[in-house]
């Protein structure tokens, strides 16, 4: 585990910009990872290096080759990062933007009379997506409610509402409410049973930072990941799509090769961005393993950090030292259950009689930054069956350690209405 090599998360943490210091806030301890995780440092040099250069891909010059020579070593990186075999990889405005284009191009080329089939835990970048087109399509969109109790929607609930009859269907990988993950390999196949031809374009975002990715493994059609919460920054997200849907006919320029899918031209920052947090990948799974591929090397990376943030939301939730967990505060209640084994690094509390945003003011003067989610159009379709107006949620990442959560637990102790 991570906090078991000696020196290894002081090395991870000095990779990462702002890691223990707001530019803004002074010293605090970042817990509002899946709101945008922290950026290597690295990122931020390739950003800076590549906002200088004024070439273009797609021309006759030595700078223009070289653009597009990085852009295709990232397109390999990714490939190797995310387990993805065939396919494409390609950037778009963000996360949210390349669902909708994923989940729009399916349903406008799904058969007459089809269905669309997604979930109640889903964030409304797949949600919106689906049921907006489902329904200019003229397609019946099929709702499968998540278990409020647990965070989660399984394999069995898609199964019990599937039909041959399934054209489109859409999967979240994690949710950032109540950070659970879901079953994706699971579900996809239960999907397929009944109906083998169906899309499944998959909601990545929140998982990313968290865990594997393994594309080759899920038997899907479309993946979306946003890079500001996986190491790199804004302004851009990536998707992955199957051979199948890239064939598909989609919004593209007249006289365009057939499989392109970008519009204008990309920055090749964004690409080699990426190329920065795969070798992040690398570095990391090479610390704790003796691995020699480098593909085995990111996945060792991804296990170890699965299991250190297990570590950490374990601490958070029974206690550090002589600090009780939240599980043992009377005024905390824990979202989707202390004893959870699908949780992702992130915790989602209520505080007894305080409001959220007072225990996220609280929190912050003490340094310690969090969230509150509302019961609004993001977070409502998980708090409202609860009868919650909010949270508070933590999340974190692994280069997060076991003193920060003792300050937090120490400060939520201490928290008075």
């Amino acid at each position: 585990m991570l906090h078991q090599t000696p020196g290894l998360i002081d090395e991870i943490r000095h990779l990462f910009a702002h890691v223990d210091a707001c530019p803004f806030q002074g010293p605090r301890i970042f817990f509002e990872n899946a709101g945008g995780a922290l950026t290597l440092n690295a990122v931020v040099e390739t950003s800076a290096k590549f906002a200088a250069i004024p070439d273009n891909q797609g021309r006759d010059n030595v700078a223009s080759h070289a653009l597009v020579d990085i852009i295709n070593r990232a397109k390999a990186d990714l490939s190797e990062f995310m387990n993805a075999s065939a396919g494409q990889f390609f950037v778009g405005e963000s996360g949210t933007e390349l669902l909708f284009r994923m989940i729009r191009t399916a349903c406008v080329n799904a058969p007459k009379g089809g269905k669309v089939i997604g979930s109640s835990i889903e964030h409304p970048a797949s949600r919106s997506a689906a049921r907006r087109w489902a329904g200019i399509a003229g397609l019946d969109y099929i709702n499968v409610p998540h278990d409020n109790a647990t965070g989660l929607v399984t394999a069995s609930d898609y199964a019990t509402l599937m039909t041959p009859d399934v054209a489109v269907a859409t999967i979240l990988h994690a949710s950032p409410v109540t950070g659970m993950g879901m079953d994706v390999v699971a579900i996809a196949n239960a999907i397929r049973a009944v109906a083998p031809d169906c899309f499944i374009i998959v909601d990545g975002i929140q998982h990313a930072a968290h865990g594997q990715m393994d594309i080759d493994s899920y038997g899907v059609d479309g993946y979306a990941i946003s890079p500001y919460k996986v190491f790199s920054r804004h302004g851009y997200g990536i998707a992955w799509i199957s051979d199948r849907l890239t064939a598909l006919p989609h919004d593209q320029l007249i006289g365009a090769p057939a499989d392109g899918w970008e519009f204008g031209t990309r920055d090749t920052g964004a690409y080699a961005t990426m190329s920065d947090v795969v070798s992040y990948f690398d570095w990391l799974g090479s610390k704790v393993s003796d691995a020699t591929r480098r593909g085995d090397r990111i996945r060792a990376a991804g296990r170890a950090i699965h299991a250190y943030e297990t570590h950490l939301t374990q601490a958070m939730i029974d206690g550090t030292g002589n600090l009780p967990g939240l599980r043992d505060m009377n005024h905390i209640t824990i979202l989707a259950g202390a004893d959870n084994p699908a949780r992702e690094g992130l915790v989602s509390i209520t505080a007894q009689d305080v409001p959220s945003a007072d225990v996220v003011t609280h929190l912050n003067q003490q340094g310690i930054r969090t969230h509150t989610r509302k019961a609004d159009h993001y977070s409502g379709n998980i708090l409202d069956p609860l009868g919650l107006n909010d949270c508070i949620r933590i999340s974190l990442c692994h280069y997060n350690t076991e003193h920060e959560v003792a300050q937090l637990l120490a400060a939520l102790r201490d928290l008075k209405p």
